[in-house]
């Protein structure tokens, strides 16, 4: 093997990969490889440029001198990269394939899932990967195709729908209001036991600019998942917050008025410029769009 094949980009990747983890382990499950073979990138690509890429230790791999230098310009090669397969997948014209759409986890457990039955009835040829996940997905390095956001994308680069704005509303399961009453006004809330967020400050900041600032402690039932904290107010758990196409389609809770404007959450579809136009991701585009508006309450 001469020097040069041990430039190529997948050893590259490796490098960054350990780099990002500290690991080989890490950077293994990163890539969806074996530890193995990442060792044997990384061994391959320091003797192939001569140099130690990494200080190694009993608690992982740190950048040498050399390698912190080389981050930069292997980012940039992985954004190249990235941007190379954007554009070739972009011009495929089948609409044969899969697309991959992530959400949060509340929206892929409640909102998405009809929305995606439709599509695979209506089009058998796409296949479709849900990423459920509160982190934000890169559309650029393809860890997603499309994006269904709860917020406003920041990114100049990506193509962005706003859908509308989907309303807040005040539930709680018909077998917690029989036992404890139901509230009339928003000051009774507490008099609740309530359902929030136990880190995740949302709720409690939202709360505080309504003129209602309270603490963690305010809630009874506190969980960061959101898809599991709406499975906890339906449970009976307390009174809690849902979007109000979720919680009207529950027949286990009621819908309580008691007055609070609750600021609502924009709807956003985003996707990169390279990739919208494919037929089969300007088919489940459009198959989004349309369901989206259904949750638009």
């Amino acid at each position: 093997m001469d020097d040069h094949s041990g430039k190529d980009w997948s050893r590259i990747q490796s490098f960054l990969a350990v780099a990002e983890t500290g690991s080989l382990s890490g950077a293994a499950r990163a890539l969806g490889v074996s530890q193995p073979t990442v060792g044997r990138h990384i061994e391959g690509l320091e003797r192939a440029l001569g140099t130690e890429l990494f200080e190694r230790h009993a608690r992982g791999f740190h950048l040498s001198p050399t390698g912190r230098r080389m981050v930069p310009m292997a980012e940039r090669m992985r954004e190249a990269m990235n941007l190379i397969e954007l554009t070739a997948a972009g011009e495929a014209q089948s609409v044969a394939g899969t697309v991959r759409v992530t959400a949060s986890v509340f929206a892929s457990h409640y909102i998405l899932p009809p929305i995606l039955s439709k599509l695979r009835a209506n089009e058998p040829a796409i296949q479709i990967e849900l990423v459920a996940s509160d982190e934000t997905e890169s559309l650029l390095f393809r860890d997603a195709d499309i994006a269904v956001r709860m917020y406003e994308p920041t990114q100049h680069d990506l193509v962005a729908r706003h859908i509308g704005d989907t309303n807040i509303g005040v539930f709680a399961a018909t077998a917690y209001l029989d036992r404890r009453g139901r509230p009339k006004v928003a000051s009774e809330l507490f008099d609740h036991d309530l359902v929030g967020y136990d880190r995740t400050p949302l709720i409690l900041d939202t709360m505080a600019k309504m003129g209602h600032r309270v603490d963690r402690e305010a809630f009874a039932t506190r969980c960061d998942n959101q898809a599991a904290n709406w499975a906890l107010v339906c449970a009976g758990c307390g009174i809690g917050f849902a979007q109000l196409a979720v919680g009207r389609s529950n027949s286990l809770v009621e819908e309580l008025d008691l007055g609070l404007v609750i600021p609502s959450l924009p709807v956003w579809l985003v996707a990169h410029p390279s990739m919208r136009q494919t037929p089969r991701l300007k088919q489940v585009w459009a198959a989004l769009a349309d369901g989206l508006k259904d949750v638009i309450i």
